[in-house]
């Protein structure tokens, strides 16, 4: 059976505020809404291209990310071309944020990594139609 594009993406933070600053600081991030505050707390927003980005916050959280454990590996975002995904390494510079340099995906493009205030890893990426068609 057939279905569209993915609807959202929840990611387990241990800070609410801190995760709505940095997300909307880094990646444009824009609250529409925030559950009930209590043991568990949710928040939605869209970023930009209107993708829904959800935080959730749960009693006895707040231990660090680890893509190695069973769950999610990273989030990954693409960027049309090389001269984009060179504006998110200047961005990220001036926002001091660390990442890698942009690396080989197995031939499937071209990959920068970088991580959120709780160590969710975290992707920009070109994929190789639009590395080939770059200058």
């Amino acid at each position: 059976m057939p279905f569209g594009h993915v609807h959202h993406v929840s990611l387990t933070v241990s800070e609410q505020a801190r995760s709505h600053e940095w997300y909307t600081r880094v990646l444009g991030w824009q609250h529409i809404w925030s559950g009930d505050p209590g043991p568990t707390e949710v928040s939605v927003g869209a970023l930009p291209d209107g993708t829904l980005l959800c935080f959730w916050t749960h009693p006895g959280g707040g231990q660090p990310f680890d893509f190695a454990h069973t769950g999610l590996d990273h989030v990954s975002f693409t960027v049309d071309s090389l001269e984009e995904l060179t504006e998110w390494e200047h961005r990220l510079d001036d926002l001091g944020i660390p990442y890698s340099p942009p690396a080989d995906a197995a031939g499937f493009g071209l990959a920068l990594n970088f991580k959120d205030p709780d160590g969710i890893a975290l992707e920009l990426f070109v994929p190789a139609q639009a590395v080939a068609q770059d200058p």
